[in-house]
């Protein structure tokens, strides 16, 4: 099947050399620096080998519509979220195609208030680019790039003012990162030796080629399995390559998934540090919901893509929330994704409770999610949503993002992936041969439909 390039709430993203190419960045570029407005755009990027290239055209862009690139180099995507309230900047761009494959690079709009761009305000962004119309800055008046003297500096001082850093100290954990070859792989161990740990890493070269799948999900995450119990650790941490997803291995060496990094982060702050409303996306385990309810919280579930849950958060005034895909938010910190907050509440949780991982772990419900990716031609998704409607027509039905199927006990979710072209299947149970049982029953619905897949 061809690509396409994905453009949407998720950005801009695609193959490089195919559908991402330097032009396309260019251009993409200059509508964004028409949109926000001459003056200075925060830019960083993760470790992928097309970033120094598609960041060279980036720069471009900006520059010919008469605004500065301020260069955060390779930097956590919440870093440059932060980074751009904290220099009075016009917007940002993150550089990164976060968990697609490494042949995929992207480009993360973000707007003057730190978060990414908002499904009305990125539509008028994409009509800016498709009328192709920028009021170019003659020679005189182009504005040099510069760089941003330790990027990660106002990002992790932040955390550590937000958790208990000293409590974190005194334990001296042992940790093992997966760093994914990304972001991690540069600044994590600095973060985790602030908070006193003695670190240990696997796939910490920073150079884009990633030794594993880029999501950190249970299957992808053998080595960090290995090294926890090689090297005796107290648990490890698994990042995706922009740092801003995390997934927790506890000291068995057992991978325990990505809604459990969301689920721990909302009980430290709902506990410790502020009561409120907790936003989490459809698609996100039960657990998370459990454990905000058992704490009086009331729980607003969205579509999904980050700014959604952010929106929401911020309209609710939620002190937490996140992305069942370990996309852990906390606006006190910043209104975004964020694997350092997430890591530093669970080392918190973990001091607190005086419990290791594996302890803390069987104080939350259990359930079991499975996941799958269907590929799929563009104009097929409403034929598929449309059936999935009348296959399960007398059951409770969310048509919030996709076709969200609620039963009393478990939950089937099927919608059009924001940044691939697939669609995806999630379903949730208490037993897995339950939650694989929906899936097979999707499917099924699905069958008159998927043979004309390519």
């Amino acid at each position: 099947m061809k690509e396409f390039l994905k453009v949407g709430i998720s950005g801009v993203r695609g193959i490089v050399g195919e559908t991402l190419t330097p032009q396309i960045a260019a251009s993409f570029t200059r509508a964004f620096g028409a949109f926000v407005g001459r003056g200075s755009v925060v830019v960083g990027r993760d470790t992928r080998p097309s970033g120094d290239m598609i960041e060279r055209a980036v720069v471009a862009g900006l520059q010919s519509v008469g605004c500065q690139p301020l260069l955060a180099d390779i930097a956590p995507t919440p870093t440059i979220g932060l980074l751009v309230p904290v220099l009075g900047a016009r917007g940002g761009i993150a550089i990164t195609a976060s968990h697609n494959p490494a042949p995929w690079n992207a480009l993360k709009f973000i707007g003057r208030n730190g978060c990414f761009l908002g499904r009305q305000r990125a539509d008028e962004l994409f009509d800016i680019y498709h009328h192709g119309q920028f009021d170019l800055a003659p020679e005189e008046s182009l504005l040099p790039a510069e760089d941003i003297p330790d990027p990660t500096g106002p990002h992790f001082e932040k955390v550590l003012r937000y958790v208990d850093a000293e409590a974190i100290r005194r334990r001296k954990f042992r940790v093992a990162v997966d760093a994914c070859n990304g972001v991690g792989a540069v600044h994590t161990r600095r973060f985790l030796e602030q908070l006193g740990c003695r670190v240990v890493l696997c796939h910490e070269l920073p150079t884009g080629i990633f030794e594993r799948e880029a999501e950190p999900l249970p299957e992808n995450l053998g080595a960090l399995m290995a090294l926890v119990g090689a090297q005796h650790c107290d648990f490890g941490f698994a990042q995706d390559p922009d740092g801003d997803r995390l997934a927790l291995v506890d000291e068995h060496g057992h991978a325990i998934g990505e809604d459990l990094t969301v689920a721990f982060a909302v009980q430290e702050v709902l506990d410790r540090h502020a009561k409120g409303p907790v936003a989490i996306h459809l698609s996100t385990s039960r657990c998370v919901q459990d454990v905000a309810e058992q704490r009086g919280c009331a729980v607003t579930r969205t579509r999904i893509g980050e700014i959604n849950v952010t929106e929401a958060m911020l309209a609710l005034g939620s002190p937490v929330g996140g992305e069942g895909n370990g996309g852990v938010i906390v606006p006190a910190v910043h209104p975004g994704r964020d694997s350092y907050i997430g890591m530093a509440l669970v080392l918190e949780l973990m001091a607190r409770e005086n419990q290791t991982v594996s302890q803390l772990r069987q104080t939350i419900p259990r359930y079991a999610m499975v996941k799958e990716k269907i590929r799929i031609r563009p104009e097929q998704i409403p034929d598929v949503l449309w059936l999935l409607r009348r296959t399960y027509a007398g059951e409770k039905i969310n048509l919030l993002d996709g076709v969200f199927v609620e039963f009393p006990n478990a939950w089937l979710h099927v919608r059009a992936s924001n940044t691939e072209p697939v669609i995806r299947v999630s379903a949730e149970a208490p037993t897995r041969d339950e939650a694989v049982r929906l899936i097979h029953n999707a499917r099924a619905a699905l069958a008159p439909l998927l043979p004309a897949n390519p």
